[in-house]
């Protein structure tokens, strides 16, 4: 098949850059990485790429796609061929660039090791000297957080580091909560009160590019608001975030939606409250600040305090309500999915529709 590229190509020595179309003849089956192999092989030598293991498992190729990012060899280039399109290729944001679609890596690296990616157990050896045996129920709480492969495509995609670059960023604090939620590790504490940082939890601006780029559904925001769920269940409140945060289940729970009039005063405090008055009151007059007094209840608000009383009694705090929901959902996923009569020997959510009709 014949398929047509547009790379940017640069130069960090001059700083030149330019945009370089290609056409190549290439295999029905090939991926972007196996157009570009062609590229560098028969047409131009000089192109600079990264790659290795060509099987979405070493996360080398990680560029960008029509502005998107994606690993290059997961990326199959048949239907985009067959449509006509022209994808430009870019080298991934975020990160410097050093040649062509090669980026410079070492500030994702120091990120890395901010985390302290590696256990901490705090004892010399397993309980009676035998192997410390971990439930898998226990393991599902950061089964996806340990998918990450480093790519570093929700790190491209990050509007957070975009606006401030000592953001510790998505996949950094993904790997820290695949470690605070080991059951293994005994540094919780620690690593939950340094990743609360001034640029780190919960600096995410929550607008889930992360989870929409990353190759292998490691969902990166999932596991920053598990690592926030975990620091406000163990009192680790100072940052603004968390007192946001908080002030959202609060306002949910009593009234059944967010009571935006208090929310400055409950996340900034009074007095700076006291100092925006002027901005308020200029909204006020617009009609854009609702009265404070009485507070107004949603209908159902008896639903929303149940459901919050149920996970607490559940022990449902932190993560562990979080994972409960990625469950529900992914079983729900499976049972809709286009597939499903090919996937019948598997065990299928209860819905309430499902319910015999002699038993409602």
């Amino acid at each position: 098949m014949q398929v047509a590229l547009k790379v940017w190509r640069y130069d960090s020595s001059t700083g030149d850059r330019k945009l370089q179309e290609y056409e190549i003849d290439a295999p029905e089956e090939a991926t972007l990485v196996d157009c570009l192999d062609i590229v560098k092989d028969k047409h131009d030598g000089t192109l600079a790429y990264r790659k290795s293991c060509r099987m979405m498992i070493c996360g080398s190729c990680g560029m960008r796609m029509d502005g998107a990012a994606v690993l290059a060899c997961k990326t199959r280039m048949a239907d985009i061929a067959q449509s006509g399109h022209v994808p430009v290729i870019s080298a991934m944001g975020n990160l410097p660039i050093v040649r062509d679609l090669v980026v410079d890596m070492d500030p994702f690296w120091e990120k890395f090791k901010a985390m302290k990616p590696y256990l901490q157990p705090g004892y010399v050896e397993p309980p009676d000297g035998k192997e410390y045996i971990v439930s898998q129920d226990e393991m599902s709480v950061i089964h996806k957080e340990s998918l990450c492969i480093n790519c570093g495509c929700c790190v491209s995609e990050c509007n957070a580091m975009e606006s401030d670059p000592e953001f510790l960023g998505p996949q950094a604090l993904a790997k820290g909560m695949r470690f605070v939620g080991d059951p293994r590790d005994q540094a919780e504490v620690d690593r939950l009160e340094a990743y609360s940082s001034e640029h780190g939890i919960w600096e995410c601006t929550r607008c889930y590019f992360c989870n929409e780029r990353c190759p292998k559904g490691v969902d990166p925001r999932d596991a920053i608001a598990k690592l926030g769920a975990e620091s406000v269940k163990l009192g680790i409140d100072r940052d603004m975030g968390a007192k946001h945060a908080k002030w959202f289940v609060t306002s949910a729970k009593t009234t059944g939606w967010l009571r935006e009039t208090e929310l400055v005063p409950k996340t900034q405090g009074v007095v700076s409250s006291i100092k925006q008055m002027k901005f308020a009151m200029s909204l006020a007059v617009k009609g854009k600040v609702p009265p404070p007094f009485p507070p107004h209840v949603a209908a159902e608000v008896k639903e929303s305090r149940a459901l919050h009383d149920l996970l607490q009694s559940q022990g449902r705090a932190g993560a562990t309500g979080i994972v409960q929901t990625e469950r529900a959902l992914a079983k729900l996923h499976h049972q809709h999915d286009e597939h499903a009569e090919y996937q019948s020997d598997f065990p299928q959510p209860w819905l309430p529709e499902d319910e015999p009709e002699a038993k409602q």
